[in-house]
């Protein structure tokens, strides 16, 4: 007997993916979104959007406004300053974290790659001490893998 499928909800996966994903869409309680199938909870970006325009245009006090929308009066206006400063852009959620790998330059790596060279069966916990001790950078394991990663992806 053929396993029935369950339709994919597109929209999901491309909210996840985007991470604008709204973790708490049961949080909006505001009647626009009960009253439309316009509006979705889950689109966080669209929940911050209506949660500004609500208090701009609108006149709903900020805090009626931010409890409405599932948010605090302070993400409220973070959420405002970024609107006004970048346009709807600014309300995607950023990335976290560092943006490169900021301790393993070209000459950790270098080290690295000479290191497994010599030894190919090292692991990483031990290329982690071995790189404290020579240039003292406290690196984690799984750092150090995912260097060697990149710069074999690079080499090829």
């Amino acid at each position: 007997m053929p396993r029935s499928k369950v339709p994919k909800d597109r929209k999901l996966d491309a909210l996840r993916e985007a991470s604008c994903l709204n973790p708490h869409p049961e949080g909006v309680t505001d009647p626009l979104f009960a009253a439309s199938d316009f509006f979705d909870p889950r689109d966080l970006v669209q929940v911050k959007y209506e949660m500004v325009r609500r208090a701009r245009t609108d006149g709903v006090p900020v805090a009626t406004s931010a409890s409405g929308f599932g948010f605090s009066r302070p993400s409220f206006y973070e959420a405002q300053a970024r609107l006004q400063r970048e346009g709807l852009s600014g309300l995607l959620p950023k990335k976290r974290g560092p943006r490169r790998a900021h301790k393993l330059g070209t000459e950790a790596v270098s080290f690295l790659r000479e290191q497994l060279s010599q030894e190919p069966s090292l692991g990483s916990a031990e290329l982690a001490a071995r790189l404290r001790k020579k240039l003292r950078l406290q690196v984690h394991p799984r750092s150090i893998e995912r260097a060697l990663a990149r710069a074999e992806k690079q080499r090829r």
